[in-house]
């Protein structure tokens, strides 16, 4: 997998104080996506073990609220896969003290159905907020928080598991 970029002391992409990584890839091909560049698998750099301890090392304060990961679409098979590890480290050395945002143009409907085995589960299964859904440009609001179109959902991952419907994050 490769990643467009990582902002270190991100405010736009979650609450608080993140690190947010940028994967590349993506299969939505929304028009007017921000980042159009990243929908290239091969955009970027590669993603490394390196990569993993820097991102998990970024946020090692009380001050970091966790990370966020979007991209391209963090929940394409292949990338999914790859960042699996990064939570897995993220999850050992911080629990539940801090959260895991995931942003991605794919239905959180269509996510949750999927197989346990799947690393598009297992990934959503380490996500704590959800930000799904496509682009749409004709809903294109720049006044909404931590989305770019009103379609767009933020997902309380923990609460919809546990109650088997979509709810949204206060």
């Amino acid at each position: 997998m490769n990643y467009g970029g990582i902002i270190k002391d991100d405010i736009a992409n979650g609450p608080g104080i993140r690190t947010s990584l940028f994967v590349s890839g993506c299969r939505n091909n929304c028009p007017g996506c921000f980042n159009k560049e990243v929908q290239n698998f091969n955009y970027g750099k590669e993603f490394t073990e390196e990569t993993i301890i820097d991102i998990i090392d970024s946020v090692d304060d009380s001050y970091h609220y966790g990370i966020t990961l979007l991209g391209g679409d963090p929940m394409e098979p292949e990338n999914a896969k790859e960042l699996l590890p990064l939570c897995k480290e993220f999850r050992s050395r911080f629990g539940n003290s801090k959260t895991i945002w995931t942003y991605t143009g794919y239905l959180y409907e269509n996510l949750i159905d999927l197989n346990n085995n799947d690393p598009r589960k297992k990934l959503l299964n380490f996500t704590n907020v959800l930000v799904d859904g496509p682009f749409v440009e004709s809903l294109r609001d720049i006044t909404l928080k931590f989305r770019g179109s009103s379609n767009q959902r933020i997902i309380n991952c923990e609460k919809s598991c546990r109650h088997n419907i979509v709810l949204l994050e206060d």
